[in-house]
């Protein structure tokens, strides 16, 4: 009889400077910290990847080619050690995450297998035969009432506390993790990092640019040094590691709180590039969206408002005016010419 082959998932040990972290929910795992797990990517069997995807119960799950699950979600049995140091781990075919921090990292025994292998187990623990009178089922006989009554009660019981469970996760997720919802009930919170007045107005705003978030072109590694076709750039391949509501929290966080991006980094745990890149995409995208907005009133509405001290002057139209913002001294001495103010004594960007 030949021999079966079996199809492994290889997975190459973390020893370089790239860092990759583990997608199931309550897991903090990442290559960077840690060389002795491993870091196992979906596998391209359906079936199997619609089993990875229920065990690890994530919602709104995007799976890309760079999401990784740990090896400590893994029985000790599904992962095959490789033979040299510098080898790769495996998983064999059918292998699924069963381990999980919900369930205290173990598997309940599996039960066994039917009736007759209890009925066995008993009948071996008797030393002699005896003659014990069974007593025959009744097929016709119903439960009572009142049993089926109680059985219905524990079970609504028992959904209900699982709701509640998965209401307090979900919340002790929301609460570790620094994002919109965690300050979602906090007005002066939402004032203080994002400068608008409530976070009913936060969401008016993001209702009006969602639509054209979709399509918004991101900045990635290679457009920051070289430009790239736009075609180019809807096919790149980011990772995306914040939702799109929460990419905006942390470009207004910039530009409210002034936050540099090493704090931001540690904050929306995510790499500090990722996080260059995020501000950079988000500018260009507002500057784009807001600066097609028409902010010039009509000719008939000017009119129709012009204050009484212009009234000798119906063609004016708009008052411009020029503001200074303080800037540092440039060590060009050319630059320096052309930026510094006699006015306010010190280098400044006139608009």
């Amino acid at each position: 009889m030949a021999s079966r082959k079996y199809k492994y998932k290889y997975q190459r040990r973390q020893d370089s400077t790239s860092a990759e972290h583990c997608c199931v929910p309550l897991c903090e795992a990442s290559s960077k910290f840690n060389s002795i797990l491993s870091f196992h990517t979906f596998p391209v069997d359906e079936e199997t990847r619609r089993k990875w995807i229920h065990n690890i119960r994530r919602e709104r799950f995007n799976i890309t080619s760079h999401t990784r699950v740990c090896s400590r979600h893994f029985k000790s049995d599904d992962l095959i050690e490789p033979s040299t140091p510098k080898g790769r781990r495996l998983l064999p075919k059918g292998a699924a995450p069963t381990l999980f921090q919900w369930n205290d990292y173990s598997v309940a025994e599996p039960r066994r297998s039917g009736v007759w292998q209890r009925r066995d187990t008993q009948v071996d623990e008797v030393p002699e035969p005896m003659n014990v009178h069974y007593l025959e089922h009744d097929y016709c006989l119903v439960p009572e009432p009142g049993a089926v009554d109680n059985a219905l009660d524990k079970t609504e019981d028992l959904e209900k506390k699982v709701d509640r469970l998965m209401r307090q996760v979900e919340e002790l997720s929301v609460r570790q993790r620094f994002c919109l919802g965690r300050f979602a009930a906090s007005d002066d919170d939402i004032r203080f990092y994002t400068r608008f007045m409530t976070y009913r107005h936060l969401m008016s705003f993001w209702k009006l640019i969602e639509p054209a978030s979709h399509k918004m072109i991101r900045v990635t590694r290679a457009r920051a040094t070289t430009m790239r076709s736009e075609a180019e750039t809807r096919d790149s391949t980011w990772g995306q590691s914040l939702q799109p509501i929460d990419e905006f929290f942390l470009f207004m966080i910039h530009l409210s709180v002034g936050q540099t991006q090493r704090d931001l980094s540690h904050r929306f745990n995510i790499h500090q590039s990722t996080v260059s890149r995020i501000i950079t995409t988000w500018a260009n995208f507002l500057y784009t969206i807001l600066g097609s907005v028409r902010i010039w009133m009509s000719e008939e509405e000017v009119k129709a408002h012009l204050p009484n001290e212009f009234r000798d002057y119906p063609d004016t139209q708009v008052v411009i005016d020029c503001t200074e913002l303080r800037c540092q001294t440039p060590s060009s001495l050319l630059l320096q010419s052309e930026v510094f103010s006699n006015y306010k004594s010190h280098c400044t960007f006139k608009g």
